[in-house]
């Protein structure tokens, strides 16, 4: 999660809270007190009823003057904190980079340059809430010796009482102290209205890519993957990730897509999937368009092994059912059986809790490979028609890698599975390889019509030392 959005979704709701809790309190009372005290003040004696219509507006203006200088203030030090979580995230996450560079001391003073200007912002916030009180209690002070000097004034001359002097005082500094309320929730109200105005803007927020309003529906999708002159465009970028692509992948068969970092491998993934929608042409699953199809529909069909297996915090268990399709209830033996598929039921059960393993946030107490076999048992225990492994198998060692695929094989024999690798092993056996370059499609075929016909896909298998499925 980015740290702004963090920021906003924890920091800047509570500070809604709190003032809401504040308001129910105050703008209950506060108008009670003021209307129920201005009444009974112009019941005493309405000549002084003067003094209100100044004393109030002073007392608003002073504190909207105070207002308006902190809204700019707040504004900035919500972003200064957006910005020390920043530097806090990126330096818990990549600890053992910072130490192994001997980052520490400048990572300290980066810390600490955040860290000083977001405390020299709250300080001059600070300073301007303390003035806040001072201002009011000084109008509030004024204007009680106001009221009795005047008051005197029409008791010398005859047009008052002592008693009702008092009284209006009384009255008058009740209508005050609910004005003193309301200053109370106008110092909060500078930082929380900034606040309200990020989350507002986070809720207002509509992603890109959206179910249609009429989607088309079809019975069951088989899983045949179709790219039709499809193209792809990052926001602002100043070159296409992918041009022109066409290509049918037929379903109860395997395609490996390789080629050099940045082709766009995982580009064309993520269109299969619809994280991104193509810029010009179509991906279409069983001839429909990606972008006509309901996307609850589209997803339960795909089983999607990212580059970077992540896990989330809780048990083994609970991160297998991830994978589930909605409505789908798991069984132990579903379970233990997409752990065998990957490779990953001989560490499991060694725990002793096996299935009810803790699992760390971000699958931190388990290695790289350990984590990316977790990943694929949970990509397979839905038995999706499409399977989609972005580079999933680079973390496991060659022989565990071969008793995946293996047990891949038979599972996904009616499935369409697509494979991006940069291993030769990988692909060799594929029905079909696809080589990209530069986000075109240079070469379709098999391992060994590639040799051949493809020179990108001759080096890359000459990369690695192997012709024709034999080391050299």
């Amino acid at each position: 999660m980015p740290p702004s959005l963090l920021t906003r979704t924890t920091n800047d709701v509570g500070q809604i809270q709190q003032l809401l809790q504040m308001t129910a309190t105050i703008l209950i009372t506060a108008p009670i007190m003021s209307i129920g005290g201005i009444l009974m003040a112009l019941h005493q004696d309405a000549g002084l009823s003067w003094l209100l219509l100044i004393s109030v507006p002073v007392l608003a203006l002073t504190n909207f003057a105070i207002i308006r200088h902190l809204m700019p203030i707040f504004r900035r030090m919500q972003r200064l904190i957006d910005g020390i979580n920043r530097v806090m995230r990126d330096q818990l996450s990549g600890i053992r980079v910072i130490r192994a560079f001997a980052r520490e001391p400048v990572e300290g003073r980066r810390f600490a340059d955040a860290n000083q200007a977001l405390s020299a912002t709250a300080m001059e916030a600070g300073r301007w809430q303390a003035l806040m009180l001072p201002a009011t209690t000084l109008v509030i002070n004024v204007s009680s010796v106001a009221l009795i000097w005047f008051g005197g004034l029409r008791i010398d001359a005859g047009h008052m009482q002592v008693g009702s002097l008092i009284a209006f005082l009384a009255y008058f500094m009740q209508i005050l102290m609910a004005v003193l309320m309301a200053a109370v929730l106008a110092v909060m109200l500078p930082r929380a209205s900034v606040c309200a105005e990020r989350v507002s803007g986070v809720l207002s927020t509509r992603p890109r890519i959206t179910t249609p309003a009429h989607p088309v529906q079809p019975q069951a999708l088989a899983g045949e993957i179709t790219f039709d002159d499809a193209s792809f465009s990052y926001p602002g970028a100043d070159r296409p990730v992918l041009q022109q692509v066409s290509l049918r992948i037929p379903p109860g068969t395997t395609t490996a897509v390789v080629g050099s970092t940045g082709s766009g491998k995982s580009t064309l993934l993520a269109m299969i999937c619809r994280f991104y929608d193509v810029s010009s042409g179509s991906v279409r699953v069983d001839g429909h368009d990606v972008r006509e199809l309901d996307l609850e529909q589209l997803w339960a069909t795909i089983g999607l092994v990212p580059q970077r297996g992540y896990l989330f915090s809780g048990t083994i268990a609970e991160n297998l059912r991830y994978g589930a399709v909605p409505g789908q209830d798991l069984t132990d033996e579903q379970m233990w059986e997409a752990l065998r598929i990957a490779a990953a039921d001989d560490f499991v059960a060694a725990h002793p809790d096996g299935l009810d393993r803790p699992v760390a946030q971000g699958g931190i107490n388990f290695s790289g490979g350990q984590r990316q076999r977790l990943a694929i048992a949970r990509a397979v225990i839905r038995r999706p028609a499409i399977y989609l492994f972005d580079d999933a198998f680079s973390a496991l060692d060659v022989h565990t890698d071969a008793r995946v695929r293996a047990a891949l094989r038979d599972v996904s024999a009616d499935a369409t599975v697509v494979i991006v690798s940069q291993r030769i092993s990988t692909v060799m056996e594929a029905d079909q390889v696809v080589v990209v370059a530069d986000g075109r499609i240079v070469g379709t075929g098999t391992h060994q019509s590639l040799l051949t016909e493809c020179p990108t896909y001759a080096e890359f298998a000459a990369s690695q030392a192997i012709t024709a499925g034999e080391p050299r």
